[in-house]
């Protein structure tokens, strides 16, 4: 029951859950270890608050997107594996930092540690799947889908861009038992036309940033001519929590993300203060982090709620505020993030505030007038700056070429070959899925592991050439042997099937985005 006078309209918050393939593709500093960091600190309590909170009773609580492509890594044996000797591994360097005089940090993260130990063995073991599906059966959360390997939608081939969406839902069923309705559109990315995809899919709903609606994110938007959806991301109330330049995790009593004990690989210092260096930063004070957490809620709370009302005052009518994030931000990047969100969906019903999902807004009527959408992105600019600025232009020509080789050598075999699946043909899709990731341009743009990411593409993109040369060159013994090595190391989507990519069409696309702009 609430506490304050319940104020106009719904609050969502949406959690866009998102790693690139990393199995089999380095340790350290960049590879699995990022893997696993993400899921101990963020996967594995993010989940167990809204376990707890569904113990409770309480349900519809958020909008959860888990991309194909993470879902797979957190359901890998050779993934599972890895995470439970990293656990182990967290829990004896904590040991260490004791036995090296840290006591208080030693102590701390050894608990921390045994606790994600004892979860993940109790409830992780067989994947994360089971994990995410007691979810979504119990109505705790939505849980939002999106295309196999987390592309850059608009500048995708649109027979690609349709194989890996409907491919990925696919997936999602096949994980969950449950197809979503939903998405969270990769890098928010759009341009005119996709809404026609998403509907071919069955997608209802798809997340863009609040610039693509030009601020009013009251309420979802039908795209163009379609009955699909686009909620974008309230930023008034997304930055209060974390923006480029301010938000919570900022604080001087949380724990700092960036400096590290050099011997066990922990963080053992608060923030402090912005411009205090690494080795001037006072200890990590948990007692003095729970504090600002409280604050911060507290804070959270009464931003929502006036925005609520001023933005309901503002449309005559109750509006809808989403507030979105990437899940990582929630225990990786802010330590106390899972702190802070399990107090925060607790703290929002009491305020008076209707919590719930993205697919509750459009049941219950935040529906806007059409909107004639444009090209648009969340990233620098809110443009495609990111994914296909001049920083990035040769892995744009790369995706390109490897894209229309694919194609062609797909075609190819197709006219040529019988009915029967060909672990050759999915293979060199499954590379080629694998190369155009948004994540590789991203990394080159943000100057974040740009080497590592790089070196991706186009070691993705040299296994397509490989296994296309061999067959164009009639060696179909050595296209298997190659298809055969590199999916040791991607054998993700097992279940992909490179004929149901869609015949080519020689007449080309005729739908608007692949021949008009926005008007």
């Amino acid at each position: 029951m609430s506490t304050e006078t319940s104020v106009p309209g719904q609050f969502t918050l949406v959690l866009h859950s998102h790693l690139p393939w990393l199995a089999h593709h380095g340790r350290w500093p960049v590879g699995e270890e990022w893997l696993y960091q993400s899921w101990a600190a963020s996967y594995l309590p993010v989940a167990r608050v809204l376990r707890t909170l569904a113990a409770e009773g309480r349900s519809h609580l958020l909008s959860l997107g888990i991309t194909p492509v993470l879902a797979a890594q957190l359901d890998d044996p050779h993934s599972l594996s890895g995470m439970h000797h990293w656990l182990g591994n967290w829990q004896l360097r904590a040991d260490e930092a004791a036995m090296a005089g840290n006591t208080a940090l030693g102590a701390h993260e050894h608990r921390l540690a045994a606790t994600e130990l004892a979860d993940f063995e109790q409830r992780w073991r067989h994947g994360g799947s089971p994990v995410w599906r007691e979810l979504i059966d119990a109505e705790a959360i939505e849980l939002l889908g999106g295309p196999l390997a987390h592309p850059f939608q608009p500048l995708l081939d649109p027979r690609l861009r349709a194989y890996q969406l409907t491919e990925g839902l696919a997936d999602a069923r096949h994980r969950w038992g449950h197809t979503p309705s939903g998405i969270w559109a990769p890098e928010c990315g759009f341009t005119p036309g996709m809404e026609n995809g998403y509907a071919a899919a069955g997608v209802t709903h798809f997340m863009v940033d609040g610039p693509a609606l030009r601020g009013d994110t009251t309420s979802g938007r039908p795209v163009w001519d379609s009955d699909v959806l686009a909620f974008g991301r309230d930023l008034e109330v997304s930055y209060r929590v974390w923006s480029p330049r301010s938000g919570y995790p900022g604080h001087g009593a949380y724990r700092d993300f960036h400096h590290y004990d050099h011997d066990t690989g922990l963080k053992p210092s608060r923030v402090t203060g912005k411009q205090v260096d690494g080795p001037d930063k006072a200890p990590y004070d948990p007692a003095l982090a729970a504090a600002a957490v409280r604050r911060d809620v507290d804070d959270f709370v009464r931003t929502v709620r006036e925005r609520l009302i001023s933005e309901s005052d503002r449309i005559g009518r109750p509006a809808l505020v989403v507030a979105a994030f990437d899940t990582e931000l929630f225990g990786h990047w802010w330590h106390e993030g899972p702190q802070w969100l399990e107090q925060v969906l607790r703290a929002l019903p009491e305020a008076g505030v209707t919590v719930g999902t993205l697919a509750d807004a459009r049941a219950g009527g935040y529906v806007g007038e059409p909107v004639r959408l444009a090209d648009s992105s969340w990233g620098s600019g809110k443009d495609w700056r990111v994914w296909a600025g001049d920083q990035v232009s040769d892995l744009v020509d790369l995706n390109a070429d490897i894209v229309r080789l694919t194609l062609d050598t797909l075609d190819k075999m197709r006219a040529h070959g019988g009915t029967l699946r060909d672990p050759v043909a999915d293979q060199l899709l499954r590379e080629a899925v694998l190369t155009v990731s948004s994540d590789w341009a991203f990394m080159v743009s943000k100057d974040s592991a740009a080497g590592y990411a790089r070196d991706r593409a186009h070691q993705h993109a040299h296994a397509v050439r490989e296994i296309s040369d061999a067959v164009a060159s009639g060696q179909l013994a050595k296209a298997g042997r190659l298809a055969a090595g590199w999916y040791a190391a991607d054998g993700l989507f097992p279940a992909l099937d490179a004929r149901r990519l869609a015949a080519s069409d020689p007449g080309g696309p005729a739908g608007r985005g692949e021949t008009e702009g926005p008007a």
